[in-house]
């Protein structure tokens, strides 16, 4: 299971870094679905994505990977208004289907997200855990029990 685990580690990590960075290649889905009521819509699809690119890194950072979970899901619940207005208000995006199904299933999908950063918030066996650091890099001190 922990190699099974590591390695959704992983994908979890760079899924989370390829969208954060297309926050700032492509802003203008992410703001069109921000709900109204928020300020400075561009200027928080900005602030979403550099935290996407940054949990989904200290995801593979093992001293700050248990941080880097629980940000993550500070972010997922924190994104969340944005997918409910998308669906309440039916906004169309580009690439994305426009059906009542498409919103049924990705509104629910929030919450796997959620459970799967959680799986991480939990300490990892520091020998198996993926690294983009090398394992002799990482200071014994700053190793999680």
């Amino acid at each position: 299971m922990n190699q099974h685990k590591e390695r959704l580690r992983v994908i979890l990590a760079i899924a989370i870094i390829v969208v954060g960075v297309t926050h700032f290649l492509i802003p203008a889905p992410y703001v069109k679905i921000m709900p109204p009521q928020l300020p400075y819509p561009l200027e928080l699809v900005y602030l979403s994505g550099f935290y996407e690119i940054l949990g989904g890194i200290g995801l593979l950072v093992p001293p700050v990977s248990q941080a880097a979970a629980w940000g993550l899901i500070a972010l997922f619940i924190a994104v969340f208004p944005a997918n409910i207005n998308m669906a309440v208000n039916h906004i169309k995006l580009e690439y994305i289907p426009d059906s009542p199904w498409v919103h049924v299933v990705r509104l629910p999908f929030q919450g796997v997200l959620i459970a799967w950063a959680w799986w991480y918030t939990k300490p990892a066996d520091l020998e198996k855990q993926a690294s983009i650091l090398p394992k002799p890099l990482i200071p014994k001190e700053l190793e999680l029990k």
